[in-house]
């Protein structure tokens, strides 16, 4: 048990040496930079209390919410090993069925030489695209099923957005993104199986994924923050931290768009982007509108999407993320 205990201790300490994390250092210092650059350059309000006090707001990282996020980030790691690490064992049963299924139905018999640079290329674009697609979907779903609304919104109850709020989530949506991981890492390779044999190469970065790694590089971290950075016109392409961040809003006027992770283009396609302004929005804040008592005590964050809460005497208008009660007067 000790052993065990501290394998996982070690590993989550690993996030910061592990390009395949978001956390990853090199992740996290080139966000301070450009959060330096965001407040040297672009915030128009005088700047009196200097830029540590404003990366390192107190207000945002001791904030209860936060605390949260750094007590599930611990706990949920634990939770992991025992609930989500047998499924990742199911990729290579999907690479092979998927492999046969493509030879067989297109009858495809010659591939192109082993480790050639198209192969590289197309490999590793074939499973940043299904990643970042099946990331959409499943984070759309999240938001339009009720019942997965329930877990999802442990998330959305952050009430100040920190690095480490990508850790405060549920473990049932835990073992969702599991699933889905398996099953895209499955069909990439059984799809480039198909087309250039068993010897697959991932054009990487440090071990992750080039696409991934250039993404992460360049500001992800700042998706959960206070650092308010749009991208103008990219953001028809890729999401920005600001459109991230517009997702996390509270205000009706925020619901339900920007599911992507990288790429702005499934957005896009099913009506759901929205572009961020040049400037943060005055009323902008992040949680959730049907907020209960105690939101941010783990008891309440772990049970809470397994508890149904019926509402006497109200009009219900129930909206795909939020529900607003109307109480009956009478």
């Amino acid at each position: 048990m000790l052993d065990w205990l501290q394998l996982n201790l070690l590993e989550l300490a690993s996030n910061i040496t592990d390009a395949n994390k978001r956390i990853f250092a090199l992740y996290l210092a080139s966000s301070t930079l450009i959060a330096i650059a965001v407040y040297l350059f672009t915030l128009s309000s005088p700047r009196q209390n200097g830029v540590i006090k404003y990366l390192f707001n107190k207000k945002v990282w001791l904030h209860k919410s936060a605390q949260a996020d750094y007590q599930l980030m611990l706990l949920n790691k634990f939770i992991k090993a025992l609930l989500i690490v047998p499924f990742l064992f199911a990729a290579a049963p999907i690479a092979i069925n998927t492999n046969i299924f493509i030879s067989e139905l297109f009858e495809l018999s010659s591939k192109p030489v082993v480790g050639s640079q198209m192969a590289i290329w197309v490999f590793t674009l074939v499973l940043f695209l299904l990643d970042d697609f099946s990331r959409f979907l499943l984070h759309m779903l999240l938001h339009k099923i009720p019942l997965l609304w329930r877990f999802h919104q442990i998330h959305h109850s952050a009430e100040v957005l920190t690095p480490l709020t990508i850790y405060r989530s549920h473990p049932i949506e835990n073992l969702l993104y599991a699933m889905r991981m398996t099953l895209v890492q499955g069909l990439a390779i059984g799809i480039c199986m198909s087309m250039y044999g068993p010897f697959l190469t991932m054009l990487d970065i440090l071990g992750a994924n080039a696409f991934v790694f250039i993404f992460n590089l360049v500001g992800a971290n700042l998706r959960h923050s206070h650092v308010w950075w749009s991208w103008g016109k990219l953001e028809h392409i890729f999401i920005s931290p600001a459109q991230h961040q517009l997702h996390h809003g509270k205000q009706v006027q925020y619901y339900d768009c920007n599911f992507g992770t990288a790429l702005a283009i499934w957005d896009k396609l099913f009506l759901s982007l929205r572009l961020a302004s040049k400037k943060r929005p005055y009323k902008l804040s992040f949680g959730i509108e049907n907020k209960q008592k105690n939101p941010h005590s783990l008891l309440n964050l772990y049970f809470s999407p397994f508890i149904v809460r019926p509402v006497k005497n109200a009009v219900t208008l129930t909206n795909d993320k939020k529900s607003i009660h109307l109480e009956n007067s009478k």
